[in-house]
């Protein structure tokens, strides 16, 4: 493309999970979609790199099984807790349709596979970084955007933003920003030389970084994916970096005894979470709709957003399909699009928030609930749902 104006049916902005999907869904249905991104693929995102089953449901569903199984990713078939004071659960992640599984994938190779497959499907890719919303009498009407060739508007009949986090579209549209208490910051490192539990990922209700957790997502057989992610409010509470965090919890005896030769964690990356813990907060304007982690959408209990995120763009895809076939681009028209993540996502939403702030900031009740559930695992299926 070059500088000057550009007229497109949709845009979509951001192509990580969301963004692509959304483009791969509504290119199956023969619309004009143009999938900006600021960067080239593959590239990498910092993530805990768990994939649930559900995504995998979803990457099937999208008829694209069989080059998801021909990349051979690394399968996820149990999961471990461990609370404060120690005390483990272990216990088997469900399959899903058509014999899905978890998997443990790095970003910088799912998201590479979402988006080719999203060109493949017939949507046009543009390298770019958008800088603002076009915005006309209160109605989007496309994107200011920087690329090679320089400042370019691409004028669009809708804008889905899936910019992440940080979004351009989602300030812009919606500048008040949400209080601390539904926000985290997390931080992902790679380690080899670490003695991994085969197929089975761990969380660590860690007594320090309550109510979050610590993270080992296994790669292979001796590589894994280990990080932490805590609640904003609780980590501007007290004096440490996540780095010294992370730290101080590879420090502790049980962590020691795993970690051999070095123990070196390289690509180490911290990144913002946006929860979908607030029943209202708006996602569908005039002429455009928030997508996955710039429409705040991330479970509050586990940290995930892939899923979810995937879920709002098939959602959204759907609404945009309606508003296109009725020329009508209105929030009131677009407004089903909130519906229908109200329909789908808030209720497990819900749970997860109320457990986040009522159980997982008390260790002793978290020890009390997994020693039990070694017993009663239907327990943990609250939180294993998402995974």
């Amino acid at each position: 493309m070059r500088g000057g104006m550009e007229q497109r049916e949709i845009v979509v902005v951001g192509a990580g999970p969301a963004g692509s999907t959304a483009a791969i869904a509504l290119s199956q249905q023969g619309h004009d979609v143009l999938l900006i991104d600021r960067q080239t693929f593959p590239r990498d995102k910092p993530c805990g790199d768990g994939m649930p089953v559900g995504v995998t449901e979803m990457v099937y569903d999208l008829g694209l099984k069989e080059v998801f199984d021909q990349a051979d990713f690394y399968p996820i078939d149990r999961v471990c807790l461990v609370s404060p004071a120690g005390y483990i659960y272990e216990g088997k992640l469900r399959m899903g349709k058509q014999g899905s599984k978890a998997h443990v994938i790095p970003r910088l190779q799912f998201d590479a596979l979402l988006q080719a497959q999203a060109v493949r499907a017939g949507a046009e890719f543009f390298q770019a970084r958008v800088t603002a919303p076009i915005v006309e009498n209160g109605q989007v009407h496309g994107v200011k955007a920087q690329g090679a060739a320089g400042l370019l508007e691409i004028r669009a009949r809708l804008v889905l933003a899936a910019d992440g986090a940080t979004s351009v579209i989602s300030r812009a549209l919606q500048p008040q920003r949400p209080p601390d208490v539904h926000r985290a910051v997390a931080l992902r490192a790679y380690m080899e030389d670490l003695e991994v539990r085969p197929h089975q990922v761990e969380f660590f209700l860690h007594r320090e970084i309550l109510p979050g957790y610590a993270w080992i997502f296994p790669m292979d057989a001796q590589k894994a994916n280990i990080g932490l992610g805590m609640r904003l409010d609780k980590f501007r509470q007290q004096q440490l970096s996540l780095e010294q965090l992370l730290e101080n919890f590879l420090a502790l005896p049980f962590m020691k005894e795993r970690i051999r030769g070095n123990g070196r964690l390289h690509d180490v990356a911290t990144w913002q979470l946006n929860f979908g813990s607030q029943k209202r907060l708006q996602r569908a304007f005039d002429g455009a709709l928030l997508l996955g982690d710039a429409g705040w959408l991330i479970d509050p209990l586990t940290g995930g957003g892939i899923e979810n995120g995937m879920m709002s763009a098939l959602l959204a895809a759907q609404t945009a399909h309606q508003a296109l076939q009725q020329g009508d681009f209105s929030r009131r028209m677009l407004h089903g699009y909130e519906r229908a993540c109200q329909a789908a996502l808030w209720p497990v939403m819900r749970r997860s928030y109320l457990i986040q702030r009522w159980v997982l900031r008390y260790p002793w009740l978290l020890d009390g609930l997994i020693k039990y559930a070694r017993n009663h695992p239907h327990l943990t299926n609250i939180f294993l749902a998402k995974l």
